[in-house]
């Protein structure tokens, strides 16, 4: 077996990663970065700033490797997906649309799956159509 064989826990540590960079940016709960931060500008700290950076490098990784790997049509497509969902969730009144906090969970969630498959996908591809990339050939 190789060792760089993906499964649904490698998708599952992608996504929990993705949730916690969410979440730590923004939350309704009142307990994230922009709570702690961005609110009480122009009162800003070291520790403060080192976070948000560390958030950002957070973003700017998830971002590029979505982008890379699902391209623009592919997001598009993504979030036509989780997008159906969430109207179909609404549709079917198990959440109000009026519920602001419920619906910027699910928004949320929805980002995370977005990013989590991104950062996944060219695992999945590789392993639906049987090829390699290039990063897997030894010398």
């Amino acid at each position: 077996m190789k060792s760089n064989q993906f499964s649904w826990a490698h998708f599952i540590i992608r996504f929990i990663m993705a949730l916690f960079l969410v979440f730590a940016s923004y939350n309704p709960a009142g307990y994230s970065y922009y709570d702690w931060a961005i609110a009480q500008l122009p009162d800003i700290s070291p520790i403060k700033a080192f976070a948000g950076i560390v958030l950002l490098v957070g973003w700017v990784i998830f971002i590029r490797a979505t982008l890379r790997s699902l391209g623009v049509i592919g997001i598009t497509l993504a979030t036509a997906v989780f997008g159906t969902l969430f109207w179909m969730i609404i549709d079917s009144e198990l959440v109000s649309i009026d519920n602001i906090e419920a619906v910027t969970y699910i928004s949320q969630v929805i980002l995370c799956l977005i990013l989590a498959t991104g950062m996944s996908w060219s695992h999945v591809r590789r392993r639906m159509s049987g090829q390699i990339d290039a990063d897997d050939v030894d010398n």
